[in-house]
């Protein structure tokens, strides 16, 4: 029996066994020179005493604390909470424990965090950068910890990186809503992000002109108050804008409840395309289409690249675009 308030330790399931404290380190690790029965014998004798392994003595022996750092804007955002999840799977498959960082999209409190990050020893640093001017990714340069920058691209750079193909992303949504009748459109954003909104705009544009729809007629616009919204919403669909296409598919919704509470979408039917394919993830109770990231593929490669990168510091800087497709949803 586990003594009372007192760690299990090796030496006590040595006693409990018979067995040496490196036979019975070697059996827990499930080590190829110990019998597989003796292994079980171990590690069954170790559960029943409720002996639980002290990473903290680990890594001061081997260095590795077997941590990640994941650094986002905030898990309030259905996006980051998501990617945060599919990150921690992956991470605990390989072994690994991680801890989740919020910086609210603030360049200074993102810096204190990597500071923070680097003082509990992190292995190695997952980070979504609210700026490529942020002083973060330098400290991140510059004190050699591993890390992978997710859903951003900062072209120049040598810098690990896993993203989405953006452009891509908005041509097809651009020409999905064309092909839907639509010929006056309009992308729009909540707020300007770093590498993503010029790449899904780019792409949108360009469906649009191959579509021979003149400049004119293709908007985009980023708001940053509630009435800027509602003010250009109007004017939009007053020009005959019936074809939206949404940053995220946060930012769709919100949009489609707020036509509802001005009364705009009885007035003004339209058709909304989003990106990431949230309802892949979670519910909503209004369908939409959505352009699909790939954030399972994204969360699975970032984590195998981060491992790597940690194990082979000297492998050549990897950027890494995932293809998008879009999923269609009508709604009754």
């Amino acid at each position: 029996m586990a003594r009372k308030n007192a760690r299990v330790t090796l030496q006590d399931i040595a006693e409990a066994t018979g067995y040496t404290i490196n036979t019975v380190s070697r059996a827990l690790k499930n080590k190829e020179d110990i019998s597989r029965e003796t292994c079980l014998k171990i590690q069954q004798v170790a559960r029943e005493m409720g002996y639980v392994r002290n990473y903290i003595a680990s890594s001061l022996r081997s260095g590795c604390t077997k941590t990640l750092a994941m650094i986002v804007g905030s898990i309030l955002n259905p996006f980051y909470a998501t990617l945060c999840d599919l990150i921690q799977q992956e991470a605990v498959r390989l072994g690994y424990s991680l801890f989740i960082l919020c910086s609210n999209d603030d360049p200074q409190a993102e810096t204190r965090l990597v500071e923070m990050a680097l003082s509990r020893q992190a292995d190695g640093v997952l980070i979504t950068p609210c700026s490529f001017e942020s002083p973060a990714l330098s400290l991140l340069r510059s004190s050699g910890i591993p890390f992978v920058l997710l859903s951003r691209y900062l072209e120049g750079e040598k810098d690990d990186c896993v993203i989405c193909d953006d452009e891509r992303g908005g041509y097809l949504a651009g020409k999905h809503l064309i092909e839907h009748g639509h010929r006056r459109l309009a992308m729009f954003a909540f707020h300007h992000v770093v590498y993503s909104s010029r790449k899904r705009f780019d792409g949108f544009q360009r469906a649009c002109l191959e579509a021979g729809i003149p400049e004119g007629d293709i908007h985009y616009a980023e708001f940053e108050q509630e009435e800027d919204v509602q003010r250009r919403l109007e004017t939009w669909l007053e020009d005959g804008v019936t074809g939206l296409f949404a940053f995220c598919d946060v930012e769709a919704w919100n949009i489609m409840n707020q036509m509802d509470l001005w009364g705009l979408s009885a007035a003004h039917p339209t058709e909304i395309v989003g990106f990431d394919n949230m309802l892949r993830y979670i519910s909503f109770m209004k369908p939409i289409c959505s352009i699909d990231p790939q954030l399972q593929e994204e969360a699975r490669i970032a984590v195998d690249l981060i491992r790597r990168r940690i194990h082979e510091p000297s492998l050549p800087p990897q950027q890494i675009m995932l293809p998008v497709s879009l999923v269609c949803r009508h709604p009754e």
